[in-house]
């Protein structure tokens, strides 16, 4: 269906902002996907754009919007018309997606700079190499398979979801709540 049916049946005027706001909300009442959709096709053309302006790579922008959007439609509850505009609540999301992007980045940096200055066997992380495998071990099979491919291989996220045809979402999702665990099991404290 056509975003302006759609917004039609809500008795919405197409494209103006507070159409976007009230669609918002109706999606957090109702859970239409169909009405989700809409909200998608009208903001993923200006989302995807503005994202490849702020990072300046293709693939990256379509990952943070894809992740945008996941986000938005889990979280359309906490939508609050008063305090933002749909649009700067998508945006908003999607810069700090960005953000966090880059600080795990900056922390990669990091690690790559101590490793390069000598074998990754002088650089003492804390952590028995022994204790770390059985952590992983002890993980669920799918979580596991995850970082092994996310760490070990150095697969992007998208690399994998191609190689196990498993939805991005799942992806990122399984590698979070591993590292929770990873976190739990390997807490000195």
């Amino acid at each position: 269906m056509k975003t302006e049916k759609l917004m039609g049946e809500l008795k919405l005027e197409n494209s103006e902002q507070q159409d976007w706001d009230s669609c918002l909300v109706a999606v957090a009442e109702t859970g239409d996907r169909k009405l989700f959709m809409a909200f998608y096709d009208y903001f993923t053309p200006r989302l995807r754009s503005w994202l490849i302006k702020l990072t300046s790579d293709r693939d990256l922008a379509e990952e943070l919007s894809q992740e945008a959007f996941l986000q938005a439609w889990r979280r359309a509850k906490t939508f609050d018309p008063k305090k933002a505009k749909a649009s700067t609540w998508l945006f908003t999301i999607a810069r700090n997606l960005f953000v966090d992007h880059k600080r795990r980045q900056k922390v990669e940096q990091k690690h790559a700079e101590k490793l390069a200055g000598g074998d990754i066997q002088d650089v003492d992380f804390g952590l028995d190499n022994g204790l770390v495998k059985k952590a992983i071990a002890n993980l669920p099979h799918q979580q596991s398979q995850m970082i092994y491919q996310s760490y070990y291989l150095g697969r992007s996220h998208s690399e994998i979801a191609k190689a196990t045809g498993l939805p991005l979402g799942t992806i990122k999702s399984s590698i979070r709540l591993a590292f929770q665990k990873l976190c739990i099991e390997l807490d000195p404290l």
